[in-house]
């Protein structure tokens, strides 16, 4: 049996991983596959994979790119979500922040240097032309959890995350919702340290085989928006239109999808130089 571990945000998205865990497929493959969950999100993942805690990670896709640019031993294998990430941006209920262009020159709540939430920041700070060297700073607040704690204390003005869930929490009243960032390419991606892409080229390739025969017929699980709902906390006709609004996917990150991600992130200074195709994608 073949030992592999998985790390993942903690989040609806990554179910099919759970189903497939408490079905046994994989042991029906001969892999050992076990599940870490990172709810400090995408840094926290990419630091994982650069020490080798972890083999694989189900993760935001602009964020791996930069790091593996950045020099982490791994490569993007398939993308997992192929639909936009819609990134919520949110205040504490009790700010006098009422619209985003507020929040010029303020302090966004991100998870850690290199995360979603701060690379999204630039992305939607650049969306609305404001001057990415004076008009960003950042508050880390480690996790959802910390945005949770921290924001209504003033520690940090505003908060991106993923709009769905984040949602029971604008609606209990800590968070208040105004404005979204989707972002401009495939949201989730899978990537998988460069040593276990040569040694266990099959097993990979099992483990992909069957996460993406669940991912294919996800929507159509009896009941899935009920199960989503109950496991997340979410109600039903926000898991609903979440369903709706999200694509899984098997194929590989496209050419011109990189190339638009590598631009993005140079713009942005976030990173200083583009690379080859080959040294991010892998293909089978």
């Amino acid at each position: 049996m073949k030992n592999f571990i998985i790390g993942g945000v903690p989040e609806h998205f990554n179910l099919p991983w759970y189903i497939a865990l408490r079905d046994k497929d994989f042991q029906q493959q001969g892999i050992k596959l076990r599940w870490k969950d990172y709810p400090g999100g995408t840094g926290q993942m990419a630091s994982a994979l650069r020490e080798k805690e972890i083999d694989m990670a189900v993760i935001l896709t602009e964020g791996i790119v930069r790091d593996i640019i950045n020099g982490n031993d791994c490569k993007i294998v398939q993308v997992f979500v192929k639909s936009p990430l819609l990134w919520g941006i949110h205040v504490a209920a009790n700010s006098n922040y009422e619209t985003v262009s507020d929040l010029k020159g303020t302090n966004a709540a991100i998870s850690r240097f290199g995360s979603g939430s701060h690379l999204m920041a630039f992305v939607n700070a650049e969306t609305l032309d404001w001057d990415l060297k004076n008009d960003l700073r950042f508050k880390e607040i480690k996790d959802l959890e910390g945005a949770l704690a921290g924001l209504p204390l003033g520690k940090g003005d505003y908060f991106m995350w993923e709009k769905f869930m984040t949602k029971p929490y604008v609606d209990n009243g800590i968070f208040r919702l105004i404005g979204e960032s989707p972002t401009p390419w495939p949201s989730f991606v899978i990537a998988v340290n460069n040593e276990v892409l040569e040694n266990e080229k099959e097993s990979v390739q099992a483990i992909l085989k069957v996460i993406n025969g669940i991912t294919e017929n996800f929507k159509n699980i009896p009941n899935i928006d009920a199960m989503i709902s109950q496991r997340y906390g979410l109600e039903i006709q926000d898991v609903q239109e979440w369903l709706s609004l999200t694509e899984w996917s098997n194929r590989q990150l496209k050419k011109e999808e990189l190339e638009l991600i590598q631009q993005k992130l140079l713009e942005l200074d976030l990173i200083e130089h583009k690379t080859q195709e080959n040294n991010i994608l892998h293909n089978f």
